[in-house]
């Protein structure tokens, strides 16, 4: 848990005072998929030991199983945040001490308790999938704390798994669904969201049809508004009512994760486009209204021996670090991970990339039509990295990026099967928070290849005391 700096609720004051002086993250909570079926075989939480004084260091220390095939475990999100840390005041302020697991499989939630043993966490309770259905939602994503103490599930699908926007409600005390937030239209689709009450708003995004996307990745699919989603969507808070929203056009197709900036008084975000490769700022106009720019722009690069002409970017992730400076984004396909300085909000200056993966180092036989050459495969202690950059988690001080491989199952087996047979990976990027930069760490691997499990597929991770893709902040008055 999060120490309690001035005894005022959970968290931190600010997002500064978590980065100043909130602690060294020494255990990683990761999300791990069963990609193979079989007797005992399941998706479960991993806990991975990161303290490099500790004899366990980089290693699997703990796997708690849910015992349920095809779950598909994907996001996570914690019962409490900094939003409770002045908004509960001192009394029956609760801890933050619960992990919430959606699976967009079996559309469970999984409650853990990382209180008891935070290096051994155990099943706190399981919401079975009848408790969403009931409320005519599946495919469970994006999880966030609210500062009521409830939590707040971003749903994709309704119960044939047709697209459908809406939110679940449960109670952050008893764990009991509590109903949905919506109040009056919702749009088309759902993907991530993010929340500022000072600003009375909530911004959602979007990614397609779950029926579709859980069989795999299909990119005619994409180009169709009526599939795939293409708009930013913004709420008002204390109504709970859909009040803009903004079409992003071909260069927004499919924006997956948004990101306010931590500091709850700045109006503006970001969101990162999947598909085309484009990040899109997004910001409050002196009118009320809300406006997006693309102030990032990937291009494709036209390739041979592919199945398509280009192979696109695809960022499946991005994150703001805590003081605002700096927005990391992963490509998937095409291997790297890049860091700008977002000082200038509209000019965000590329400071750092490193090549990790993708398909033009997993696929020989794919080349680059302009002759540019690509780093050799990554191998740290004698181990390649198979697949590419996925899911990113940043230390609190900013200077630990912590890389995993896996974005969901039968896209893993579509377009990397050979990290299916081997097993994901979680590496770790050294920054440069002064000048920018980055390297990997030549002594860090985490290999979920190994052990009784069998080949894993590492997602998302998380850390004990929150992180910047968890914790979101109230501004003081």
């Amino acid at each position: 848990m999060a120490p309690n700096n001035s005894g005022c609720g959970p968290g931190y004051a600010t997002p500064l005072d978590a980065m100043k002086n909130g602690p060294r993250e020494n255990l990683l909570y990761v999300i791990c998929v069963q990609p193979n079926e079989g007797p005992g075989k399941s998706d479960l939480l991993a806990t991975v030991d990161v303290n490099p004084d500790s004899p366990t260091y980089c290693q699997i220390i703990h796997r708690l199983r849910t015992g349920h095939p095809k779950d598909e475990l994907h996001h996570s999100g914690w019962n409490v945040c900094s939003s409770c840390h002045s908004s509960t005041g001192c009394v029956d302020a609760p801890p933050r001490d619960k992990l919430v697991l959606p699976a967009l499989g079996s559309d469970r939630v999984y409650i853990v308790d990382v209180a008891k043993n935070p290096r051994a966490p155990e099943f706190h309770k399981v919401i079975e999938s009848s408790e969403i259905v009931n409320f005519n939602c599946r495919t469970p994503h994006t999880a966030h704390c609210l500062a009521s103490g409830d939590i707040m599930i971003a749903t994709m699908g309704d119960k044939d798994e047709n697209a459908k926007c809406d939110f679940i409600l449960i109670d952050g005390k008893t764990f009991k669904t509590k109903g949905t937030w919506i109040n009056g239209k919702a749009p088309k689709f759902n993907y991530d969201f993010w929340y500022q009450p000072y600003f009375d708003v909530m911004v959602s995004t979007e990614w397609g049809i779950p029926r579709l996307f859980k069989k795999g990745f299909a990119a005619e699919q994409t180009i169709n508004p009526e599939k795939y989603g293409r708009s930013l969507n913004f709420f008002s808070w204390s109504k709970r009512q859909l009040v803009q929203s903004i079409d992003l056009g071909v260069d927004g197709i499919a924006p997956l994760e948004v990101r306010f900036l931590h500091d709850p008084k700045e109006p503006q975000g970001y969101v990162g486009c999947a598909v085309n490769g484009n990040i899109f700022r997004f910001y409050k106009k002196e009118n009320g209204t809300w406006a997006a720019e693309k102030v990032i722009d990937i291009p494709h690069k036209k390739v041979s021996g592919y199945t398509d002409e280009y192979l696109i970017g695809f960022i499946s992730d991005i994150l703001i670090s805590l003081d605002d400076k700096y927005l990391y984004l992963n490509l998937w396909l095409q291997g790297d991970v890049r860091q700008y300085d977002i000082s200038d909000r509209s000019n965000p200056k590329l400071t750092g990339q490193v090549f990790i993966g993708g398909k033009l180092m997993s696929e020989p036989n794919i080349k680059l039509v302009d002759g540019e050459e690509l780093p050799s495969p990554l191998y740290i202690k004698g181990k390649r990295f198979y697949g590419g950059p996925q899911m990113m988690q940043l230390s609190l001080d900013g200077k630990r990026l912590y890389v995993s491989s896996s974005i969901l199952s039968p896209w893993d087996h579509q377009f990397y099967p050979e990290m299916v047979e081997n097993g994901g990976k979680i590496i770790k990027l050294d920054i440069d928070t002064e000048n920018g930069g980055m390297k990997v760490d030549e002594n860090f691997l985490v290999d979920f290849g190994e052990g009784p499990d069998g080949p894993l597929l590492p997602h998302e991770m998380r850390y004990p005391g929150g992180d910047c893709t968890s914790d979101i902040w109230m501004a003081k008055d």
